[in-house]
């Protein structure tokens, strides 16, 4: 297929090679307007399926990477913080042509999105974007932030990887990331399997690396500069990314931000309540 054939449609998959020589993976299925997702911590694009079929059905063009040193990306040993994940972004932007995206983040990957928004958004590139249970303003309790989580949590997460990564990226989605260590709650196995295959992809110090990209990154003047409309979707039961010092906080520095919270969901609502957050993106993507 050539370059510019592949611009106008997606090929399915493939990869790029960046200014340091990283690989990054990505999927790129479909025509139509275009919907890149970013993905969260420790995970890979894979996470995405279900929005990704979703909106391929419904004739957008629909495309996923694996952040550098996470899934099929290289095991990067630098590079693992948000300026080098937005300018891998914007290579694969440049490399794909996409024109009038719409961006949509989970977690760390609303961050990544915030940060490249800000830095490279600008030109017709980007027309709205969606941050789901994402991590800006700042996760990291500072003098400025006092609402925010101790160093100690972070720095416990960063224990945990290092002692037993594998046991680690069980406990997290068996537990407070899919919200299935909640009284009543249904577990699914599968998911649980599919969150720790996707973590164990991965690559150990790029993960290690990420929890102070996710924890320490003050992402505040990067929602002032955005000026497309953003919606923020965010569950009022999310124990990895507490609402009251992200989602409520970065509605009040965005221009264009539009805030839905949902009673009850966990921080991994776009997986276990699939249905519910596709119709929304979908109402919002056509608004």
């Amino acid at each position: 297929m050539t370059e510019a054939s592949h611009a106008k449609a997606g090929s399915g998959s493939g990869t790029i090679a960046t200014n340091d020589g990283t690989q990054i993976y990505y999927k790129d299925w479909g025509t139509g307007q275009p919907v890149v997702f970013h993905h969260g911590w420790p995970l890979s694009s894979d996470d995405w399926d279900a929005q990704m079929l979703f909106f391929l059905s419904k004739g957008y063009r629909v495309i996923a990477h694996d952040r550098r040193g996470h899934g099929r990306s290289s095991q990067t040993d630098t590079g693992n913080e948000m300026d080098t994940y937005a300018a891998d972004v914007t290579a694969l932007v440049a490399h794909l042509d996409l024109k009038n995206a719409i961006h949509v983040g989970h977690s760390t990957g609303g961050g990544e999105v915030a940060r490249y928004l800000a830095q490279y958004g600008s030109g017709g590139r980007v027309a709205k974007a969606v941050l789901i249970g994402a991590v800006p303003p700042i996760m990291l309790k500072t003098a400025a932030n006092p609402g925010g989580l101790p160093i100690e949590v972070f720095d416990g997460f960063r224990s945990a990887l290092t002692t037993n990564r594998a046991q680690f990226f069980r406990d997290v989605p068996a537990g407070p990331f899919y919200g299935f260590n909640r009284p009543g709650a249904t577990v699914s196995e599968g998911v649980v399997d599919n969150w720790w295959r996707q973590g164990m992809m991965g690559g150990a110090k790029a993960h290690y690396d990420c929890i102070k990209a996710f924890s320490e990154t003050d992402f505040t003047e990067d929602l002032k500069k955005i000026d497309v409309p953003v919606l923020v979707m965010h569950g009022d039961d999310d124990q990895i990314v507490p609402i009251a010092d992200s989602a409520l906080l970065a509605i009040k520095l965005l221009k264009k931000g539009e805030l839905k919270v949902y009673k009850g969901l966990p921080h991994g609502m776009a997986t276990t309540h699939a249905d519910v957050l596709n119709a929304d993106l979908l109402a919002f993507f056509q608004a």
